[in-house]
């Protein structure tokens, strides 16, 4: 089955199809913001911009039904997905109430960095890399961006610890409802390195342009280790940073960018929000972008919290980019490429330019079509 590359599905911008292609073209920064809408139906709008982070959202009048794919949030709040740990008992039932055995994943010694993973629904799930599961024997993200597709056998399930500090019998694991900080994320996502992911939760940022300034940002490493201290001795990433020192900042900030992003996306006519490119002070820094407006729309509010505590675990600096540096962002990278397959169900695809990364996940069924493309500036 040939791929369905995100210029194809949001009709080809620039008229070009191939992935490597992939192409923007956006105007010369200054006011007033008015980006080339080019021959595609993909454009970035005027950009949100508070304090230090700059927020360009993009649009489409084009858009895939991604009605037929469950979110992890809601397989897990319904029962149709379960998750467990490696030891769990053997015995598990399926949502027709039929026995289901669970293969024999080292059991009798959970392990760290994998869970067991079943989807009971009739739609195929989508998981996305930093999602949070919250219990068991410690908290974990999803490791990487995946589909499950429905009635599959349990299934190993690639994870990180977001909670150094415990490893003991927990309750039964739930969605946190959490997608974790970009710094955090791209330890999961791109370095795949479980050390790498615990310091970053506890540092704030890995960003090294931050961390000369570091004391200057509101979620500075002192504030963030006296938060362990007092709130979160298992060093959990909810307790730190939902904690009424930590998490009252980041929802006040998070408020402040939604209302400034609610006004740039205002009156839209024939075209709908798929996505975002983030800056931090004069760096862009962070996109996702997805098949549809209904999966932006379910993702976004955790987006924008994990974008909001990266802002503050950054110095404060009110410097701003152009729409074409935010531009570059869009644009397909050629470099070092690494695939993984599914046959039938999905692709995962990685290709790493210098300091830059682009993720791309695509859906070969019901219909082929690109469900999530992340980009990023990398900060380690």
């Amino acid at each position: 089955m040939d791929r369905i590359s995100i210029a194809a599905l949001f009709s080809g911008l620039l008229g070009i199809g191939t992935l490597g292609s992939l192409a923007f073209v956006a105007s010369a920064s200054g006011p007033p913001f008015s980006p080339s809408k080019g021959e595609g139906d993909w454009r970035l709008l005027e950009p949100a911009t508070y304090e230090n982070i700059t927020v360009f959202p993009v649009v489409s009048a084009a858009g895939a039904d991604t009605s037929a794919f469950l979110t992890l949030d809601e397989g897990l709040a319904s029962g149709d997905v379960l998750v467990t740990e490696q030891s769990s008992d053997a015995m598990v039932r399926s949502r027709g109430n039929q026995p289901m055995m669970l293969p024999d994943y080292n059991r009798g010694s959970a392990s760290v960095n994998q869970l067991v993973l079943i989807n009971r629904s009739k739609r195929p799930l989508l998981l996305l890399a930093g999602e949070m599961v919250s219990g068991g024997k410690q908290d974990r993200i999803i490791g990487k961006d995946r589909i499950v597709p429905a009635g599959a056998p349990p299934l190993p399930l690639d994870v990180f610890c977001v909670e150094h500090g415990r490893w003991s019998a927990g309750s039964q694991f739930v969605a946190a409802k959490t997608i974790v900080h970009p710094s955090v994320r791209e330890q999961a996502a791109v370095d795949q390195d479980q050390n790498s992911v615990w310091n970053a939760v506890r540092r704030g940022t890995t960003s090294a342009r931050a961390a000369e300034a570091a004391p200057s940002a509101t979620l500075s490493p002192q504030v963030l280790n006296e938060t362990i201290a007092t709130s979160a001795p298992t060093q959990s990433y909810a307790k730190i940073y939902e904690s009424g020192r930590v998490g009252g900042s980041v929802e006040e900030f998070a408020a402040e960018v939604q209302r400034r992003f609610a006004r740039a996306t205002a009156g839209l006519k024939g075209e709908r929000v798929v996505g975002v490119v983030v800056a931090y002070g004069g760096e862009v820094a962070w996109s996702d972008i997805f098949a549809s407006s209904s999966l932006f729309d379910h993702y976004w509010s955790k987006l924008l919290r994990s974008y909001s505590v990266e802002a503050l675990a950054r110095p404060r600096l009110r410097e701003t980019v152009s729409s074409e540096e935010a531009g570059q962002f869009l644009r397909g990278l050629t470099g070092r490429e690494t695939q993984e397959t599914d046959p039938g169900v999905y692709r995962w695809r990685e290709v790493t330019d210098g300091r830059l990364a682009q993720i791309e996940l695509d859906a070969l069924g019901p219909k082929p079509v690109v469900l999530h493309r992340l980009f990023l500036r990398r900060t380690s």
